[in-house]
């Protein structure tokens, strides 16, 4: 079997390098599995971030609530989903990021893909 090792034009590949970058905030988004943990999130962004180690690119991509900054510093689109949810973003939000359109040219485009 045969991989391809050539990187995908736009795209973040998830290997052992991101996951050591990323170790922080995937285990501050692993933490919003319990309603608790996303509660004191919400209620002290800055305080939660530093209490799980960010660096100031991941603080950033957490403010500024793009999937693609928070993957290309390190997140697991696995871990961001939790993330992602509690700002009521869903999948479709995300695709829309991915490829710089609005969410409404996005569904048209899924819609349109699926004729």
């Amino acid at each position: 079997m045969t991989h391809n090792k050539e990187p995908i034009p736009g795209t973040v590949m998830f290997d052992g390098t991101q996951a050591m970058k990323g170790y922080a905030l995937n285990k501050m988004c692993y933490s919003f599995n319990n309603k608790q943990n996303r509660e004191e999130f919400l209620a002290d962004e800055e305080a939660y971030m530093d209490k799980y180690g960010l660096n100031d690119e991941q603080k950033q991509a957490v403010r500024d609530k793009v999937v693609l900054d928070l993957i290309a510093a390190g997140g697991n689109i696995y871990y961001l989903a939790k993330f992602a949810g509690m700002y009521g973003l869903n999948v479709q939000d995300v695709g829309a990021q991915q490829t710089g359109m609005s969410v409404e040219d996005f569904k048209e485009k899924l819609r349109r893909a699926g004729e």
